[in-house]
Parts: C-alpha cells; structure tokens; sequence
C-alpha cells in the first residue's frame, strides 16, 4: 500500500495559504455603515474564515471611519465555527485538498483532524492515480509521435528523388528515433503497471473506507 507522510499536509495547507493572500476590501461603504457585525462573524465562521478576517474588515471600514463591533463579530463567529467545524466537513475539506483549520473550538479540533486526514488520504490516492495517467497518456502520445516520424523518414529513405546525404541522415535519424522507441516502450510497461498499482491502492482504500472493521 502506498503510504503517505504529514509533509502532504503541510504542502496542501501552505498552497491554500498563499492562494488566499491578496484581493479586494472585504467590505464598502454601505457595507460599514449598517452591517451587523455579529451577522458577519456568523458568515465568517460558517465560511471557514480565520480569526485574522477581522483585521481585513477593519482595514476596510478604517477608510470610511467605521470600526467593527469586535464582542459582536466574535460572538457571531463562534456560533459560525460550530457549523463549520465538523467531521463531515473535515472530510469534505481534505477530499479536496484544501487547508486543514487549525482554528476550531479545541472540543471539535480533533474529530475535524481526524476525518481531513481521512479525507485527504483519499485525496491523495486520487491525486496519485491522476498523475501516473497523466504519464502514461504522455508516453504514449510520444511514442504515437515517433512512430508518426518513422514513417516519415521511411517515405524519404525510400523516395526516387531523396538525395544522398537527405537519404543517409534519414537513416541516422530512424536508429536513434528506433532506440528511443525501444526505452519508450519499456516505460510505458512500467507506467501502466504503477497505474494499475495505483488504482488498486484507491480501491482497497474505498473498499477499507466503505466497510469498517
């Protein structure tokens, strides 16, 4: 069985990390003039925001002279952590890759744990599987590529009007062309046999998964 180690965690956290960095105010002028912040800390939660998502609404009402109601923002957001902060959710959140929160309530934080990371070990199954398809799709649209050449190069070998040296680099080319195609071919057994490695771990995955001891 393929195993796969805490770095992939990390890797997937970090990328969704960057990926939220940046973008537009949170909120406009109307927006900051008649919000009710513990509406919006209930959104946030729900939404899987961090507690620095104030910070961003903050900036954003600074420029029009408004500042958040921070007990009624955190008060709201807690009631919207609860919602978000499930096993279901976990699941669903590591089955897509995305970032593990590290910001729930400490008595739901380790049940979310648990399922992300049973979610993401099916996450990176399917990831796996992608990309040893992806290879062998590759290698074979090389060697189609290099057997698309050799006839090529045979039509200009054997052509009346082929001159000489035309003719004997046509040649030189179809032994190279000839060699790679002999290590294209070994690869490409060894790419089919790790999908076909691949798909079984995916499936005694799902099999383990669908049917607990």
């Amino acid at each position: 069985m393929i195993r796969f180690t805490p770095r992939g965690y990390i890797i997937a956290a970090a990328l969704l990390a960057m990926a939220g960095l940046g973008g537009c105010a949170t909120m406009n002028r109307s927006e900051c003039q008649t919000v009710d912040w513990q509406t919006v800390g209930y959104e946030d939660g729900v939404s899987g925001h961090s507690g620095d998502r104030i910070a961003q609404h903050r900036k954003a009402c600074a420029k029009h002279g408004v500042t958040p109601d921070l007990d009624a923002y955190r008060a709201g957001r807690e009631q919207g952590l609860l919602e978000y902060c499930t096993a279901e959710n976990g699941c669903r959140l590591g089955e897509r890759g995305a970032q593990l929160p590290g910001f729930c309530p400490d008595e739901r934080q380790l049940a979310i744990e648990s399922a992300y990371r049973d979610g993401f070990h099916l996450y990176r199954r399917r990831y796996s599987l992608s990309q040893a398809v992806n290879s062998l799709e590759a290698a074979r649209r090389e060697q189609h590529d290099i057997e698309r050449q050799l006839v090529e190069l045979s039509d200009l070998i054997v052509a009346k009007d082929t001159e000489t040296a035309a003719r004997a680099q046509a040649l030189v080319d179809v032994k190279h062309l000839a060699e790679r195609q002999g290590r294209l071919k070994g690869r490409i057994r060894q790419l089919e046999e790790d999908r076909v490695l691949r798909q079984r771990d995916l499936d005694d995955y799902l099999f383990a998964r669908s049917n607990p001891r």
